[in-house]
């Protein structure tokens, strides 16, 4: 009998241990993508290092989903900004519905090895926006290129940086995509 009591509270220990896993693993594997820079994840900072010499092109790329009445597009399709320095970006948003819509934006940068070194310091992407009916609206990016690409043998050689954004609606607190 005692042998039974112990492969149960093994076989309910595994169970709790798995269940706590599955539930962590969404905030783990978050915290190691922006650690890594995996998937493109970018990295937040509150300041940028200062120009360290040489120049890199950012490309800027927007989407919407269908089930979004908006319009999203950066102001500019590209800009070369020097490595290290804090640079500032627009994204205009315009609701072309007959109601306020609150969205929500996702973003990624690519080429995935370059994701580690684009920090931003500011974003709309942070928050949700709520436009109101034929709103339209600029909303700022504020980033720099870690100067530490330089170093990276797998990065260094990486000329354009394209960071994408894509808009979702947001009801009831809950994102839909």
């Amino acid at each position: 009998m005692q042998r039974t009591h112990r492969t149960a509270l093994i076989a309910a220990l595994g169970v709790c241990g798995m269940t706590g896993l599955g539930f962590a693993s969404v905030p783990l594997y978050n915290m190691f993508c922006e650690a890594t820079g995996l998937n493109g994840t970018t990295n937040r900072a509150n300041a940028a290092p200062g120009a360290s010499g040489g120049k890199i092109t950012v490309a800027f790329d927007s989407n919407v989903s269908p089930k979004l009445a908006w319009a999203f597009k950066p102001e500019v399709e590209q800009t070369k900004v020097d490595i290290g320095a804090r640079d500032m970006e627009f994204f205009s948003a315009t609701n072309k519905s007959d109601k306020p819509i609150t969205g929500t934006a996702t973003y990624n940068v690519s080429p995935a090895q370059a994701g580690k070194y684009f920090t931003k310091i500011e974003c709309f992407c942070f928050t949700e926006q709520t436009l109101k009916p034929g709103e339209t609206v600029r909303m700022p990016v504020i980033f720099f290129v870690d100067p530490k690409i330089k170093d990276d043998p797998d990065a260094r050689d990486i000329d354009t940086i394209t960071l994408s954004y894509t808009f979702y609606p947001v009801e009831n607190g809950k994102t839909k995509g």
